[in-house]
């Protein structure tokens, strides 16, 4: 570890409110007191960004004993824990808990007076935790693991050189991990309409009486649904015809259904032409079919998508090749076009999750630092949108299935006909899978379930350790769950190969044995 001297570093961001649990996270994340090291000979492996891609590779190659250097000019963490996941599921649990309220008297239970909720408290406890969780991303953590933290703008310098604050670092390999960043459609008016991203609104402390969500995908669809329930009056606009245009079709009109049961209003096939400013109003019109609407709110949030952050980091310099909407160009075994440079996450793949960021952050400690032929595609990457009911998947969906010409046939079971989810009231909801024809094969499997995030994981291992479906019909589970739905499409499967000649001599067989 090179010895620590007063740089210069990137001033401390801002953070809203600055209260104590903000304050406590930025002590973590952004110690405005850091200093950082001054390079001391080449390193192994350079990051640039220290969200979970940067942190995976940094902590593990460190912990592998190599000569680590990690730099973040903004919050160590990222997407994930500062704007993204840690913020997103604090807020979806306490508009969960308001749910659950209205609708336990169809449990026997009669909850007195109206539902109450205080929103700076629910905005607090979101901020409070976050705080607690960023002591795992802290940096002086991961400088106490033997990584050089570095905080500030990196630019490359040359094909292998970096620098930051004045300082230039050396190495024999650097990845990028400089993530995305919410993207913003070129509505006229809509930036000077103040508008809210991932980025901004867990920075709300007042609830917003009438808020405008643009973009059906997996954040539209989670923050309409939380804030619906918290007291908005939420209407989500949305391109395409359906939501969550990636899952199966069954998935995406459960969600459909459940946004519309917890008063969002929803405006399918719908584009958004311009945004005016009255007041503290904005006034967001948009064209369904050949007519315009209308609508005021005084809250806009864009969740259109992402847009890679390759910027500003001199990979023209580095000889990185990129596209500023699909981001840094990788191969398979994530590698750019300088072949001491790798990228990983949100930068450069299409699969922008914390947990496919952390698996790929794994092949590039193994390719870059031990000449490793590890691959991305060989990543069977599971996901999961967080509204209620949860929708996860792994592997194909049918319209993918049929894309790829591979022939499917499809297990599913619905959660009217599994008993804990009749006794729990959840039985919105299917568990269903897609197996190549004429065998058990797993290609791929959707569930819609309060949980489906955690039901996923018995498919994803089968699947990742080639254990068919009939396999799954000889594991045990405990009854009654609604995990159960899993085993009951896997004895669906097994019932089928008792073909109808295998029946007759099973009778037959059971007449002489009498």
């Amino acid at each position: 570890m090179s010895a620590g001297i007063q740089q210069e570093i990137a001033p401390v961001p801002e953070m809203e409110p600055r209260d104590e649990h903000n304050v406590r996270l930025l002590d973590n994340v952004h110690p405005s007191d850091w200093q950082n090291p001054t390079p001391d000979g080449r390193y192994n492996l350079v990051v640039i960004g220290a969200g979970t891609a940067g942190l995976v590779c940094a902590a593990g190659a460190a912990g592998l004993g190599a000569k680590v250097a990690l730099i973040e000019r903004h919050l160590l963490g990222g997407d994930c824990l500062n704007t993204g996941c840690v913020p997103s599921k604090a807020i979806i649990r306490s508009s969960r808990a308001v749910a659950d309220i209205h609708n336990a008297r169809s449990a026997g239970v009669a909850a007195g007076g109206a539902v109450a909720v205080d929103f700076p408290a629910v905005m607090e406890r979101m901020r409070r935790l976050r705080a607690d969780i960023s002591a795992d991303d802290a940096a002086a953590r991961f400088r106490d693991l033997g990584v050089d933290v570095y905080l500030g703008d990196a630019r490359f310098a040359g094909r292998d050189a970096v620098q930051v604050d004045g300082q230039t670092l050396r190495f024999s390999k650097a990845a990028i991990a400089t993530g995305a960043r919410a993207a913003v459609p070129d509505t006229p008016g809509i930036e000077a309409s103040g508008y809210l991203t991932n980025e901004t609104v867990f920075s709300l402390t007042e609830l917003p009486a009438r808020l405008a969500v643009i973009g059906g995908g997996p954040i539209g669809c989670e923050l309409a649904q939380a804030f619906a329930r918290l007291g908005s009056d939420v209407t989500l606009l949305h391109r395409g015809q359906t939501l969550l245009a990636r899952e199966d079709g069954f998935a995406s009109k459960i969600v459909d259904r459940a946004l519309r049961r917890s008063h969002v209003s929803l405006e399918l096939a719908a584009t958004p032409t311009r945004v005016q400013t009255a007041g503290a109003a904005r006034i967001l019109t948009f064209r369904v079919g050949d007519g315009e609407q209308a609508i005021d709110v005084d809250q806009i949030l864009v969740a259109t998508g992402r847009a890679p952050n390759v910027e500003g980091v001199g990979l023209d310099i580095a000889g990185v090749e990129y596209d500023t909407r699909r981001g840094v160009r990788v191969d398979d075994r994530l590698r750019t076009t300088n072949p001491a440079i790798y990228a990983v996450g949100d930068v450069c793949m299409s699969e922008k999750f914390t947990h496919a960021a952390d698996a790929a952050a794994r092949i590039v400690i193994q390719n870059a630092l031990f000449r490793g032929r590890k691959r991305l595609s060989d990543l069977l990457i599971p996901r999961c949108t967080y509204t209620d009911p949860e929708v996860a998947t792994v592997g194909l969906t049918v319209a993918q299935a049929t894309e790829a010409g591979v022939a499917i046939d499809t297990y599913q079971r619905a959660f009217t006909d599994v008993h804990r989810a009749v006794v729990d009231g959840e039985t919105e909801g299917m568990v269903a899978a897609h197996v190549r024809r004429g065998s058990d094969r797993i290609v791929g499997a959707t569930i819609v379930a309060r949980n489906a995030g955690d039901m996923i994981s018995e498919i994803t291992v089968a699947m990742t350790n080639g254990l068919g479906l009939g396999k799954l019909a000889g594991v045990i589970h405990p009854y009654p769950t609604q995990a159960e739905a899993v085993k009951h499409i896997a004895d669906m499967y097994s019932r089928t190969r008792l073909t109808p000649t295998l029946r007759k001599w099973f009778t037959r067989w059971m007449d002489w044995t009498r």
